[in-house]
């Protein structure tokens, strides 16, 4: 199984001929969505689902969208595409298999209301929680991707969500509203404090699961 890590939140899964790709996003590549069989979306905010960049490869090509129920209102027309989601269940998305975790979004200020997030253990062994610091309970993950930096997010809780999912190796996600001091400072330290291999990819590079 071969990983591409685009920007921000936004892999592109290829396994067996299928290409999986999962939140991608407005902070992304929408080339990442080329030739895509399905979508993986975790919840309905912007940098996780551009919903123009979806439509225009939906009228290209048909595929499944999975994702929370609510992603129907923000997909509009293409709501069609929908299969939802929630946490527990398990599926199979372009040949591979997928199980939600989760549930809910992490809480970003009490003042705005918390969407639904489902995190996404691909082939039991990669793993992208959204926006989200949950953990799966029932299985070893090998490859984690871990939101690194975020408005809802506080280090001190992402290096223990890290350490509790225990991964052979993590690498970051959610990273694109940091500048260069901003990802040597947090390479240092989560290299430093994850217990893990970590290491942040940029966007582009491949990797073998």
């Amino acid at each position: 199984m071969r990983l591409t890590k685009y920007a921000h939140s936004c892999l592109r899964v290829e396994h067996d001929g299928g290409v999986l790709v999962i939140d991608p996003g407005k902070l992304s590549d929408p080339a990442a969505l080329d030739g895509a069989d399905a979508v993986l979306v975790t919840h309905e905010h912007t940098d996780h689902i551009d919903v123009e960049a979806v439509r225009r490869q939906l009228d290209r090509r048909p595929f499944a969208i999975h994702g929370p129920a609510s992603l129907a209102t923000t997909l509009g027309d293409a709501a069609g595409a929908l299969r939802p989601v929630a946490a527990g269940e398990s599926f199979i998305a372009a040949g591979v298999a997928v199980r939600a975790y989760g549930g809910r979004h992490a809480v970003i200020h009490p003042d705005i209301p918390v969407v639904d997030n489902v995190g996404f253990l691909v082939n039991d062994v990669v793993y992208h929680p959204g926006d989200s610091l949950v953990v799966p309970d029932d299985v070893q993950i090998d490859t984690l991707f871990a939101p690194i930096h975020a408005p809802w997010s506080k280090f001190s809780e992402v290096v223990d969500f890290i350490r509790a999912v225990a991964p052979r190796r993590a690498y970051a996600l959610h990273d694109a509203l940091l500048n260069d001091n901003g990802y040597s400072v947090l390479d240092e330290q989560y290299t430093a404090l994850s217990g893990t291999e970590y290491q942040r990819l940029e966007p582009g590079s491949r990797v073998d699961v």
